[in-house]
């Protein structure tokens, strides 16, 4: 069942608007700007239908701060406004809404406007999700990842559990390719992307090919050490896919792999926590690769061999 966000001041108004899309929709209230902010980023409204005339913060700062949130910037909202409401419904168009919704309420243009924009909605992200697949590997993009991890950043720091990031690099890449031409190393891209991807099942889990022969794997609720001992598994398999390297490099194809896991706080954003688990995997690199180098929640280094 698709969800849909009401944020409006009026308890009454917004019981009205509940009642009569309910028995279609998931509808949840929120009677401030800022709990209607706080709620979009647990995520999964398909529509937003937003008051303009609130207390405190208003309709449109709300909506202002919808656009600047990735989560949220492509979820369609609605205003609720009066009938004699013109200049702000202009406003808020040029803000971003998506279409308004006038005081009183006629059932059946609600129902419509909703149906219709939901419709849209769902067709956009059908179109978007084709696109955020890598086209080599199958497994997410670099635009996907980017979109996935400020929406499972956000709901780690809301649950206040571990979340980790790891970086994973294809050993001397390059020598692959020089020996043996890029369609193999494609090849090879495509299965380390297809063994690594299957070590990372659960929903808490979020694999994507970052870049040419670079992956980056996000997973939630498990502490530093068994994500290490799980990513030195992830390790070992792909070594034991005994990909011939070329001479000059190693015997087999093999990765690199460095992470870091915390709780994340207010002082430590995701950005930084990416930096260090890039940090690690150079580490990884630097002391002899085919190994694991993982930070643990008080980033002390945690190393394979």
């Amino acid at each position: 069942m698709e969800k849909i966000l009401i944020v409006d001041d009026s308890r009454l108004q917004a019981m009205q608007l509940k009642t009569i899309l309910d028995d279609v929709y998931d509808v949840t209230i929120a009677q401030t700007a800022k709990e209607g902010l706080q709620l979009t980023k647990i995520g999964g409204f398909s529509l937003i239908l937003l008051d303009v005339v609130m207390p405190g913060m208003d309709g449109f700062t709300l909506l202002k701060k919808l656009q600047e949130e990735i989560i949220t910037q492509s979820v369609p909202v609605i205003l609720i406004t009066s009938l004699s409401d013109v200049a702000h419904e202009q406003q808020g168009l040029v803000l971003g809404a998506v279409d308004y919704i006038t005081k009183p309420f006629e059932p059946l243009i609600v129902k419509a406007r909703v149906n219709t924009h939901i419709k849209l909605y769902n067709y956009r992200r059908q179109v978007e999700e084709q696109s955020m697949i890598d086209q080599l590997t199958g497994v997410a993009n670099r635009r996907s990842y980017e979109r996935h991890s400020a929406v499972k950043w956000n709901e780690a720091f809301r649950l206040q559990v571990p979340f980790s990031i790891g970086m994973l690099d294809i050993d001397n890449f390059k020598k692959y390719n020089d020996t043996f031409g890029h369609p193999a190393g494609d090849k090879v891209i495509a299965s380390v992307a297809k063994t690594v991807s299957s070590y990372f099942r659960w929903s808490t889990d979020f694999f994507a090919r970052y870049g040419g022969e670079e992956f980056v794997v996000l997973s939630m609720g498990e502490p530093a050490q068994k994500m290490f001992k799980h990513l030195k598994k992830v390790r070992q398999g792909i070594e034991d896919l005994h990909i011939p390297h070329a001479p000059s490099a190693a015997q087999w194809v093999t990765v690199s792999i460095g992470g870091v896991t915390v709780v994340p706080k207010e002082d430590q954003p995701y950005e930084l926590m990416l930096k260090i688990a890039d940090t690690m995997l150079y580490d990884a690199k630097r002391h002899g690769r085919n190994r694991v180098i993982w930070g643990d929640e008080n980033l002390r280094p945690l190393q394979e061999k």
